[in-house]
């Protein structure tokens, strides 16, 4: 478990030295200015230079979503196969995770000034994060992050597109910008119809701190029903976690709405957001500071309800951490990548890129789909996945 930090911390290291280097704008002596003599000559570098940076931000781009959908894809494989209970306390530490890396990415990134209304959308994330372990639990991690990752990429591309809350994403080719997107939740949809084997109780051995007292005995033991999925049958399980999983997409493709209300109002004077920042990287510690709140909010409301009697499992700590720590390398990776291209192609490339690599997870390691149909439904959504995608980073050019 400590051998698998040290790339990811050496990734996040990476990526916040390129964001560094790469935040500051071009100087004046670096661009070729083209006056009314301006020769042919002059002309020709100018196009080169523009040309030269283009693919360079595309190369960037690119690199930022394929690292932002293989972290996304992975961050919970620490806990798959992890007793987690009803993943309350997996919540509060993966949050408490993510908010310690922001903290240290914000002293890097000089401490951006801070805006508390993003904290609202880290509060819609963490309450769609709340039905994380029991999607996972009901359906599976592959097919559990395809749903989600599809309703995510379908509120998010269409707000991005559309300017829902703030500025429209125009492309130069927006007919395959549709039809790339199309495809991307047409991937989701067939994922839809594949049946996952998965267990309720990965790990039998694995024994909570803190364990219910039975009233007729002097022992401890678990109570008969550690997980309200144990009670009820395998089809309504089954609903009631694609049915989550669609819940919690919504939630977390809505969960940028404020950042992107306040960069379409940076430029309007009479706004309080006039002058903010547009750079989508200041804005991620925010973000995360709403995360952490919400989820100590939500984790002391559990212990009420339980009476004070939280099912805490130890083993759950450690993992809990790493999957913090790779969804936050994720998140740095896919605004650094929106930073070089749009989020219209971006939303669409990393949802659909990580439901893809979940759902390799999920097939390959851990033989949650298994058959012929399901494995010719998911081949048939993974051309659809890369199809997709294609044409989408395609539309901007």
């Amino acid at each position: 478990m400590h051998d698998a930090k040290c790339p990811p911390l050496l990734l996040f290291v990476t990526t916040l030295l390129v964001v560094s280097c790469h935040r500051a704008e071009p100087s004046a002596d670096e661009g070729v200015k083209l006056g009314e003599n301006a020769g042919v000559g002059d002309l020709e570098t100018f196009e080169f230079r523009i040309n030269s940076t283009n693919m360079t931000n595309l190369g960037y781009g690119i690199a930022a979503n394929v690292v932002a959908s293989l972290l996304y894809g992975s961050n919970l494989v620490p806990i798959k196969r992890i007793e987690t209970g009803d993943g309350m306390f997996f919540q509060w530490v993966y949050c408490a995770s993510i908010w310690v890396i922001s903290m240290v990415a914000d002293l890097i990134l000089q401490s951006p000034k801070f805006y508390p209304f993003v904290m609202v959308g880290g509060a819609i994330w963490a309450t769609g994060n709340i039905a994380a372990v029991p999607v996972v639990k009901a359906i599976g991690l592959g097919l559990g992050s395809v749903l989600w990752g599809s309703s995510s990429l379908l509120i998010g591309w269409a707000s991005s597109r559309f300017g829902w809350f703030g500025s429209p994403d125009d492309v130069p080719r927006p007919m395959l910008n549709y039809c790339g997107a199309g495809l991307c939740l047409f991937s989701g949809l067939l994922f839809f119809f594949v049946k996952a084997d998965v267990a309720l109780h990965p790990n039998s051995e694995s024994i909570p701190l803190l364990l219910d007292r039975r009233s007729n005995s002097c022992s401890y033991g678990q109570s008969s029903s550690e997980f309200w999925m144990d009670v009820v049958g395998l089809r309504t399980r089954r609903f009631i976690g694609c049915l989550l999983a669609v819940m919690a997409g919504l939630m977390f493709g809505s969960s940028f709405a404020p950042i992107l209300y306040i960069k379409s109002h940076s430029s309007c004077g009479d706004s309080m957001f006039h002058g903010a920042s547009d750079y989508d990287l200041d804005y991620i510690h925010a973000q995360c500071s709403g995360i952490f709140v919400a989820s100590t909010v939500y984790f002391a409301i559990y212990c009420a309800v339980m009476n004070n009697r939280p099912r805490v499992y130890s083993r759950v700590i450690l993992p809990g951490l790493l999957s913090g720590l790779m969804w936050s390398l994720a998140t740095y990776c896919w605004f650094l990548a929106s930073n070089h291209m749009s989020a219209v192609i971006t939303f669409p490339v990393v949802r659909a890129g990580y439901g893809l690599v979940s759902a390799l997870w999920g097939t390959l390691v851990f033989k949650e789909i298994k058959g012929l149909l399901n494995g010719l439904i998911f081949t048939v959504a993974f051309c659809a996945v890369l199809a997709g995608s294609l044409l989408t980073v395609l539309s901007k050019f």
